[in-house]
């Protein structure tokens, strides 16, 4: 876990718990043009493609709640006919009240459906609309939240955060080779498949990716506080922003609170623009400035210098810390 265990403490107003509590990482807020189907008797229809013509009951059997979100609820799932275990996010047609929540949906299903299986990326297995909802049913990863475990350890050894780092940026290498930018990379978003220490990560929630085209510029202002990239608050980016977030990650799970925070999302945003990050405060004297050069790397203001995906893979740091580590989780 490192060397100092009081770098982040949930009740500790300088903890990585902390920050995230006083500003809930919640979506940016959105123009918001009005639903079409709104004063519609008709049932909206959010897939395009009528992905199956059995209902979700059919097939599976819902259980007990394992979470919920903005738009609906994440349920156990079983296969009635081969008992295997899944998660199922049933999104509620009710709370998808603007023509962009809808898209959003859309979107999202078919990012999921175009990404190749990749053993560090939640697999969607089937798709079902009815009247109320629309149901996702996905691998089920029972051991949490990456969130979860940096604030149960504090931080990371240096070895365990190249693991994990190894693992996002092969994340963000994938969804860009295919064309997808994520654009909302945070602890939140990864899961762990179980709870053993060598767990396999998961990214999930790809609500907010979107497909790109080499060159292509973006002015929607999306994703979360504290792993912004500066050119989205400039309302001009790239993919480059997803390099930006896990760089933003890596400082996290090295010493336990993020490189860019105050006490607004105003003041969040300046503290990114500025730029300046912090490697004087405990645990950062006795970390390697190899580690810090990847952050720097990563957290490099202009896009243009910025590391890409396939340039954090073949970093020093991280291949000195997996020979190291012979390529296992040490905390």
């Amino acid at each position: 876990m490192g060397n100092c265990n009081a770098c982040i403490r949930p009740e500790s107003p300088n903890s990585l718990h902390h920050h995230q509590k006083s500003h809930k990482q919640k979506k940016k807020t959105r123009e918001r043009r009005p639903n079409p189907y709104a004063a519609s008797q008709a049932p909206i229809r959010v897939l395009k493609d009528i992905v199956s013509k059995t209902r979700i009951g059919d097939k599976y059997i819902l259980g007990r709640e394992l979470g919920r979100g903005e738009f609906g609820i994440t349920y156990l799932c079983t296969d009635r006919e081969t008992r295997e275990a899944f998660a199922c996010k049933s999104i509620s047609k009710k709370k998808l009240r603007t023509a962009i929540d809808i898209e959003d949906v859309r979107r999202e299903v078919e990012i999921l459906s175009s990404l190749p299986d990749h053993p560090n990326i939640v697999r969607l297995r089937d798709t079902y609309e009815d009247y109320e909802a629309v149901h996702l049913v996905m691998e089920l990863c029972e051991g949490g939240e990456l969130f979860d475990r940096i604030v149960a350890r504090g931080h990371y050894s240096e070895r365990a955060a190249a693991n994990v780092a190894r693992t996002i940026a092969e994340v963000v290498r994938m969804c860009h080779q295919n064309g997808v930018m994520h654009r909302d990379l945070k602890p939140e978003n990864f899961l762990f498949a179980n709870k053993k220490e060598n767990s396999d990560l998961k990214a999930i929630d790809f609500g907010l990716s979107i497909f790109f085209k080499p060159g292509q510029r973006f002015s929607e202002i999306v994703g979360s506080p504290y792993y912004m990239a500066p050119e989205v608050l400039k309302r001009n980016y790239g993919s480059e922003v997803d390099v930006w977030s896990a760089g933003v990650i890596l400082y996290i799970l090295l010493c336990g609170v993020p490189p860019f925070w105050a006490e607004t999302e105003q003041g969040v945003a300046l503290a990114i623009l500025r730029g300046v990050i912090d490697f004087k405060r405990e645990p950062w004297p006795q970390i390697s400035d190899s580690a810090k050069s990847l952050v720097q790397q990563m957290l490099e203001p202009d896009r243009t210098k910025r590391l890409t995906a396939q340039q954090v893979l073949g970093n020093g740091f991280l291949k000195e810390m997996m020979h190291q580590s012979g390529h296992s989780v040490i905390f």
